[in-house]
């Protein structure tokens, strides 16, 4: 256990206590960012109903919502449930990493959200972390300090600067993702492309934002990812692990890297 701030177990369990906000996580998980109204299209409920369950939700940090002009996207976010996983059964089970292995084949299909800052993203994640700004900060733009955190790589080569390249090395030296830094802003954002190069091979480009939001003695970390192939299935579980790693590394000193 880490002494950061720690789900609300009883808002996460309440929330998941009934059927229609499990539907609703399950529309969600299918297809990432609907609307109030694509939400209420696929249930038996009045609009006021469906608002009820995703404040709900929202409440128990199981939903993101984001607004994008004149329509406000829902995300579903793993993390309290992946903090409850850790708490009793991460300690006992060791989950392989197979998925890592499967095909990511779909192309981006043209390049508007690799450049509009409005653009609804694919995918959000949302964790708090006990430790200062300076701190995160580092911890996500030198390359020293990745190496010792990513579940999955422990070489990384390349801090992230305006029109640098941050390679992810394998065990054999090879490059399993590499991400171009396009934007900072100190502290606050940090835009990069994303560029797997694991399963088949084919480095299929996005774009990830990272939003550093301080809150006294926590900062709330929110990632945005853009123009995410509907295949890349993986690359969400694999978000989780990353900020499972980040939090327990700044907040312990000790990473959660894979088996």
């Amino acid at each position: 256990m880490t002494d950061g701030p720690e789900p609300d177990l009883d808002a996460v369990f309440k929330a998941l206590n009934d059927p229609t906000r499990r539907a609703i996580l399950d529309a969600l998980r299918a297809r990432d960012g609907q609307s109030l109204t694509e939400i209420e299209s696929d249930r038996a409920l009045s609009r006021f109903g469906v608002m009820k369950h995703l404040k709900v939700l929202e409440d128990a940090g199981l939903v993101i919502p984001r607004r994008s002009g004149r329509f406000k996207h829902h995300f579903l976010n793993a993390v309290p449930l992946q903090q409850v996983i850790d708490r009793w059964i991460d300690p006992f089970v060791q989950k392989p990493l197979a998925r890592l292995s499967l095909d990511l084949k779909t192309r981006l299909e043209g390049n508007a959200a690799m450049t509009d800052a409005d653009a609804k993203p694919d995918f959000m994640l949302q964790t708090f972390i006990r430790c200062s700004p300076d701190a995160l900060w580092e911890a996500l733009t030198r390359a020293d300090l990745m190496a010792l955190y990513h579940f999955a790589c422990d070489r990384v080569r390349g801090d992230a600067e305006p029109g640098a390249t941050t390679e992810f090395l394998g065990a054999d030296g090879s490059v399993l993702l590499a991400q171009t830094t396009l934007k900072l802003v100190p502290k606050r954002r940090i835009e990069m492309t994303f560029a797997p190069n694991f399963g088949d091979g084919i480095r299929d480009i996005s774009r990830c934002v990272f939003l550093i939001e301080p809150e006294g003695a926590v900062c709330k970390l929110t990632i945005e990812h853009h123009a995410l192939p509907a295949a890349q299935t993986v690359v969400r579980e694999g978000w989780a692990r990353w900020a499972a790693g980040l939090k327990s590394w700044l907040e312990t000193g000790k990473a959660l890297k894979a088996a």
